[in-house]
């Protein structure tokens, strides 16, 4: 795996030449990162806003298994939906 601009991508070599394997975004994933560029904030923000507000673990691994589906966190993600003010059919849109 390396680092490109900030943006962790796996790399796979096969013969005759390099696939990228970029994160799947989950559809509430894609619609969180879709607000935080709409509102001009970062994901180290919201990780901040979070723990800052409902005094819950959130650091940019953790964020990251929650936007990709890798873990399972309710309380996290309704937090997340009050400070960004996301409704579930918005999700579901994404």
């Amino acid at each position: 795996m390396i680092v490109h601009n900030q943006v962790l991508v796996k790399i796979k070599c096969t013969k005759g030449g390099t696939f990228v394997d970029s994160c799947k975004f989950t559809p509430f994933g894609l619609c969180v990162k879709t607000e935080l560029l709409r509102r001009g904030k970062s994901q180290k923000w919201l990780e901040e806003e979070v723990s800052s507000r409902y005094q819950m673990y959130a650091d940019s691994g953790y964020m990251y298994k929650i936007l990709t589906g890798q873990r399972n966190a309710p309380k996290i993600v309704r937090a997340i939906r009050e400070i960004l003010e996301l409704t579930e059919q918005e999700q579901d849109s994404a």
